[in-house]
């Protein structure tokens, strides 16, 4: 049997890669990647020359059963996603999923992900919190924020620049303007900003400042 590596990627600054990352990389047999042209400038950036193929939500499933075949037959695999670690809002569920199912090893290295630093950063409670990446575009939009208006937690969502003031307008109609939020964008990168303060306050700032980059809100639960 092969193993499957989970390796996560920088979600902004190069050097965020770990040493560790770097040798996996290097010593498997093929790695996944998201986006290979993305991942190309990683792997070039660490002279990675590894084979390399497409593995992404519009393939995974078409692709799962020759990459477990091809870990039952004794490869070393790397999966990569454009940036962070794969699996959370990204490609990755379903391989690992089918290694365990087969009896495949996998390891997960430790590394970034950028709701760890946003929360961290935040302010708010981060004893618990609960992730719920990005919402649903149209269906079954209104019917998740109706279920999350009585989370005590905070609340983690990763969102797009485009959408980032209709959803905050929209966390205002379900959860008041006052409750408290902190958008952090380009985390790791040159132009890392964190935004914290009630809900009107935040929406106020981005509707004159347009947003940019990757985002990652941060949203206080209900008061018990």
């Amino acid at each position: 049997m092969g193993k499957l590596y989970v390796v996560p990627t920088p979600v902004g600054n190069l050097e965020d890669m770990t040493f560790r990352a770097i040798r996996i990389l290097k010593e498997a047999d093929l790695i996944l990647a998201e986006d290979t042209r993305t991942s190309g400038i990683l792997l070039k950036h660490f002279e990675i020359k590894n084979a390399m193929i497409s593995h992404h939500k519009f393939n995974e499933h078409k692709t799962v059963e020759g990459i477990v075949n091809r870990l039952k037959a004794g490869e070393t695999i790397a999966l990569i996603s454009d940036a962070g670690t794969p699996a959370i809002s990204d490609p990755g569920f379903l391989v690992v999923r089918e290694c365990v199912r087969n009896g495949i090893e996998v390891q997960c290295l430790p590394g970034a992900t950028a709701f760890v630093p946003a929360l961290v950063s935040s302010g708010l409670p981060n004893d618990r919190f609960c992730f719920e990446g990005f919402l649903p575009q149209k269906k079954g939009r209104q019917t998740r924020l109706t279920s999350l208006q009585e989370e005590t937690r905070t609340m983690i969502f990763y969102e797009s620049p485009y959408r980032l003031v209709k959803t905050l307008t929209q966390f205002s109609e379900y959860f008041g303007p006052d409750r408290q939020v902190s958008v952090c964008r380009e985390i790791s990168k040159i132009h890392e900003e964190s935004v914290r303060g009630t809900l009107a306050e935040v929406i106020a700032h981005f509707t004159t400042t347009e947003p940019r980059g990757e985002i990652v809100i941060i949203l206080s639960g209900k008061e018990d």
